[in-house]
């Protein structure tokens, strides 16, 4: 009796090795949690037994306890490495089959899909247009892989500041090769809905009555009618067009596209000083953009960036707590799989209620100690 009271710590003390040795083993895999070897006394108590003089029976394994502690943050290059900062997993799909994981060393398969080593899916909510997502079942995300499409100009405005003491010009009949027909000119880009380049010209051509600047638009060298005066109040802020909108008139562009329709945004225009100046030139219009890559914010939002300069919504991560991680089923390849002692899945986005943050371009490295252990 003695010697199997004895065998039972031995055999106790080789099962938290063997808890520590995989522990040391997996220093270095992203996402590991460490396990802890719990024991428990054997005391064997019968009905009539005295308390007193009632000898031990050994120690036995009550439980191994992984320990869901956060791990540190290492930085990479490469977007798709994505790691949680607080509570929260990964919800990864085989076939329709769910884990979980806080491995976060990601790519992308042959179709577009976000897959991990193994080949298993990233669940993510679908985006649902306006900024919002589809949060009731995640699907499997997966990434453009077409031309983002163009968008024609449809406004473009002017920050400009025009000289209030300016003279009018000295020929009064205005002539776009002739610069003594007009004081001042600036252009920009503006696109039609192929997505082809045309460039819109405004020459400003000051008026003989005060504050009045009379104007011209050409695009791609064509008079575009519907150009309107500018007129300015005594101050230097604008009076007209109200609203500092000028409509005009529809340009064919000859390419097979539709009529660019488009606006003047003359809002921000002022008549201050004696310079001319420039402050800003923008138009909402964009050609074709390809794929340039991908970025993952704070909340999960995963975004395809363009080389038009768009970013367009692929989708929002989908993670995973449980109430008592701990009692999760471990399967290997460093995830889990819930389980009656974990309780059920509860699923939600990054930065609300129990879940913490992504960050992209970083993994969670192991929270195990080589030195500790």
């Amino acid at each position: 009796m003695p010697f199997a009271i004895a065998l039972s710590g031995l055999n106790a003390a080789s099962a938290d090795l063997g808890v520590t040795a995989n522990n040391v083993a997996n220093v270095n895999t992203t996402g590991f949690k460490m396990s802890r070897a719990q024991f428990a006394e054997v005391f064997a108590v019968g009905t009539q037994s005295v308390s007193t003089s009632a000898a031990g029976s050994g120690v036995r394994l009550s439980s191994i306890a992984q320990q869901f502690t956060q791990g540190n943050i290492d930085f990479t290059d490469n977007a798709l490495d994505l790691a949680i900062g607080g509570e929260g997993f990964f919800v990864i799909s085989e076939n329709g089959a769910r884990s979980y994981t806080r491995a976060g060393a990601f790519g992308v398969d042959n179709q577009g899909y976000v897959v991990n080593a193994q080949g298993s899916r990233l669940q993510s909510y679908p985006y649902a247009g306006n900024g919002l997502f589809n949060t009731g079942t995640p699907q499997d995300l997966q990434l453009t892989i077409g031309a983002n499409p163009p968008a024609a100009t449809t406004r473009a405005a002017f920050g400009i500041n025009l000289p209030a003491n300016a003279p009018p010009p000295a020929n009064p009949v205005f002539d776009a090769t002739d610069p003594s027909s007009f004081n001042h000119t600036t252009s920009v880009t503006v696109y039609d809905t192929l997505g082809a380049a045309h460039t819109a010209t405004v020459y400003f051509i000051k008026d003989a009555l005060p504050n009045i600047w009379n104007t011209e638009v050409q695009i791609n060298g064509t008079a575009v009618a519907g150009a309107t005066p500018v007129v300015f109040n005594p101050n230097g802020t604008l009076l007209s067009p109200a609203g500092g909108l000028m409509p005009l008139a529809p340009y064919t562009p000859g390419t097979g596209a539709a009529d660019i329709t488009m606006s003047l945004d003359f809002a921000t225009a002022t008549q201050f000083g004696d310079n001319f100046g420039v402050n800003s030139l923008s138009q909402d219009g964009f050609t074709t953009g390809r794929l340039t890559g991908v970025s993952v914010d704070a909340e999960g939002v995963v975004f395809a960036r363009f080389t038009n300069g768009q970013s367009t919504s692929l989708g929002k991560l989908a993670l995973a707590n449980f109430v008592n991680p701990q009692g999760l089923q471990q399967l290997g390849d460093t995830t889990w799989g819930e389980s009656f002692q974990s309780g059920d899945a509860l699923l939600g986005e990054a930065g609300t209620a129990s879940f913490g943050n992504v960050q992209s371009g970083a993994l969670e490295s192991s929270n195990a100690r080589r030195a500790e252990e």
